[in-house]
């Protein structure tokens, strides 16, 4: 990727990895000083040698390190990307744990369009934990967005959202609940979409039984334009806050603008702006079913994530069909 690291405010991000051309301009870096934990040592685990930061978030960073283990065996692609929580957040008493449970939780999936985890570790020198995983290089879905203020075409959208939407629905399957869904959590990679960043997930009721149910409410890392109503009223992620978050992001790339003018759902709600929705233009079809998953009202958001995956799924309608979907939805 040629184009430079694309500042942004703290609460759109959690975190990204680029490919290694790609340089973060001063202002970002400077913002980043104040997240990024200062007494981050060179080598971690005597293992990982940091190399740059990559992006920084609400939580924690990441950065490009080289596996010295394997360069040491010959490897020729040894460099990985490794997140660890940021000072503020490394200074909790369960700090540990809320890196780990993203571990676990993401380590549990196994599928082609999210991001693939390595390990976990703890440093014995500095006491910070870590996630190493892949490296990944291209686009994420906020850049290309940036530069399509009219939204993407039908193809465009259903190229991305397929895959997007598999990734949900397969997490889901596996008791995942991804609790976070926004463009700058989706990276379009030169082998093809990732999900990432599950550290806002939680395990569907009932999964995961011994894994510690950490409250992300108290870490104030939400995206709120993102976020449904029910999370910002203290509420724990659940399917239907991560099809809302989805319907949002669905809506923004079909149109090119946010559904609620950049608000937060309890502002949009407030101001009625549900009222005021009108199918995007891109979009050829499934107009009533992404409304659905817009829906203030959990109990109202009747729309499923298969449901949306088989709108984006199929061909493109004939133009009289076209025509018939606009007079009547």
């Amino acid at each position: 990727m040629s184009e430079p690291l694309r500042a942004e405010p703290a609460s759109d991000l959690t975190y990204f990895a680029f490919a290694a051309s790609a340089a973060a301009p001063a202002s970002l870096a400077t913002s980043a000083a104040a997240i990024v934990a200062s007494d981050l040592p060179e080598v971690l685990a005597g293992r990982y040698l940091i190399e740059r930061l990559l992006g920084v978030g609400g939580m924690g960073a990441v950065y490009r390190a080289r596996d010295l283990l394997r360069e040491q065996f010959g490897d020729p692609e040894p460099y990985i990307a490794l997140k660890t929580l940021s000072d503020e957040f490394a200074e909790y008493p369960d700090a540990h744990t809320l890196l780990y449970t993203e571990f676990a939780l993401t380590a549990r999936l196994s599928h082609r369009h999210v991001v693939r985890l390595f390990g976990f570790d703890v440093d014995a020198v500095s006491q910070r934990a870590f996630i190493t995983l892949e490296l990944l290089k291209g686009p994420t879905l906020d850049q290309v967005l940036s530069e399509r203020p009219e939204g993407l075409t039908w193809d465009e959208l259903r190229e991305i959202a397929v895959p997007l939407i598999e990734a949900l629905a397969y997490s889901h399957s596996r008791g995942v609940i991804h609790g976070d869904i926004k463009p700058s959590n989706v990276i379009l990679a030169e082998d093809g979409l990732r999900l990432f960043d599950y550290g806002l997930g939680q395990p569907l009721e009932g999964g995961l039984k011994n894994l510690p149910r950490l409250s992300r409410n108290r870490f104030k890392a939400w995206t709120t334009r993102y976020a449904a109503p029910e999370l910002l009223d203290g509420a724990e992620p659940s399917e239907a806050s991560d099809v809302y978050a989805l319907g949002c992001l669905l809506y923004e790339m079909a149109s090119g603008s946010p559904p609620f003018r950049r608000l937060n759902a309890k502002q949009a709600k407030a101001m009625g702006l549900d009222k005021e929705l009108v199918r995007p233009q891109n979009l050829a079809c499934g107009w009533f079913t992404l409304r659905s998953a817009l829906a203030f009202d959990a109990a109202q958001r009747k729309a499923s994530v298969t449901q949306l995956l088989d709108i984006f799924r199929r061909p493109a309608p004939s133009r009289l069909q076209r025509w018939f979907g606009r007079a009547h939805g």
